[in-house]
């Protein structure tokens, strides 16, 4: 029993790394040197970059966190990234974020759409609208 039962909990440790190894990852920035690097390294791709602004202490983002991480997963040729306004207040402070959570969707370097609040659906719209263009 006692094998059966050391199986079944390393079965059971293994399972939920499986769907991590496919899943695209939504990328927090906890520095605005690794943002700025990070974003400059994008400028020159036509890669869709979704910026989500969220802040610890806010319900609706808190919301839309899952919802996030399923269009990272289902959206693997676009770039999620979130960013405390807390934190990266520059960061923040650049893209005129006043309302959270605030989506800013960027192409190139340039801020192609936003979306505030806790739309869903609206977002979604907007990333397969965006990323349309890429095809």
């Amino acid at each position: 029993m006692g094998a059966n039962y050391s199986a079944t909990l390393h079965e059971a440790h293994n399972m939920p790394t499986t769907p991590q190894i496919k899943r695209s990852q939504v990328n927090a920035f906890h520095s605005s040197t690794k943002w700025k690097l990070h974003f400059d390294s994008l400028k020159d791709t036509n890669k869709l970059v979704v910026i989500d602004f969220t802040a610890t202490w806010c319900g609706p983002c808190k919301y839309m966190e899952p919802v996030i991480n399923d269009f990272a997963a289902k959206y693997t040729d676009v770039e999620f990234v979130k960013i405390d306004v807390d934190e990266l207040m520059d960061v923040a402070q650049e893209y005129g974020v006043q309302a959270m959570p605030l989506f800013v969707l960027i192409r190139k370097g340039k801020v192609v759409d936003k979306i505030v609040g806790a739309d869903k659906d609206g977002l979604q719209k907007k990333i397969v609208k965006h990323r349309a263009s890429l095809y």
